[in-house]
């Protein structure tokens, strides 16, 4: 894959979470930083594995702030709330403060994870009381198998959480998916590339699969 921020991309998902806000939805967005820093994969020849966290937390920023910037340019309040201390680009991670924005219609954009190496940035959806996780991916939800590797995989329409763990499916990393079973936290796991997924996702409609408890 290319690295960088590829501004098509970018305007795809400011037009996915403008129709998801004309909804009248409450909108946190979690944001990666792979497309700039692979720490997990970097672990691999010998760096430390914190270190590697922590550059990706600061990847993660990079890309708050360019969303942050888009979704404004297109007319959408965004606040971009890190959890590691840069009071230069990017307020604290405020609990209260990050609902308040929400009951307002703004968006808040969750950068450099919980700020700690190894724990996962879904603590956020449990921590700001989220109806649901949306997992925005390539693939269009939940398959038996790699449907790149098999076509004949199947797609799951829903599935608990148990029955997921016990098949090694591998939805998200294990610690964010531990927290979201134990917190009851629904995950619906869709494809970012489907033109109205996300919009479907939001109305309740038959797209993607559903991980409940």
């Amino acid at each position: 894959d290319q690295l960088g921020i590829n501004r098509t991309t970018l305007s795809g998902i400011v037009e996915k979470i403008k129709s998801m806000l004309e909804l009248g939805v409450e909108l946190g967005v979690v944001v990666g930083g792979g497309n700039i820093f692979r720490g997990v994969a970097l672990g691999a020849t010998g760096m430390d594995r914190a270190t590697g966290d922590y550059m990706g937390m600061l990847a993660t920023v990079m890309n708050a702030m360019a969303l942050q910037d888009a979704l404004r340019t297109a007319g959408i309040e965004a606040r971009v709330q890190s959890a590691l201390t840069l009071s230069q680009v990017a307020e604290p991670y405020i609990r209260g403060r990050a609902l308040k924005y929400l009951e307002k219609g703004r968006v808040v954009i969750f950068a450099a994870g919980t700020g700690n190496p190894f724990f996962t940035t879904a603590l956020r959806g449990a921590e700001i009381g989220a109806q649901i996780v949306l997992k925005a991916t390539k693939v269009d939800g939940i398959y038996s198998e790699d449907p790149k590797k098999n076509p004949n995989a199947e797609l799951y329409k829903d599935i608990t959480f148990d029955e997921a763990m016990r098949r090694n499916l591998k939805v998200m990393d294990a610690t964010a998916f531990a927290l979201c079973r134990d917190q009851g936290l629904p995950i619906k796991v869709f494809s970012i590339t489907k033109p109205g997924a996300m919009r479907r996702v939001v109305l309740g409609e038959d797209e993607g699969t559903l991980v409940h408890v």
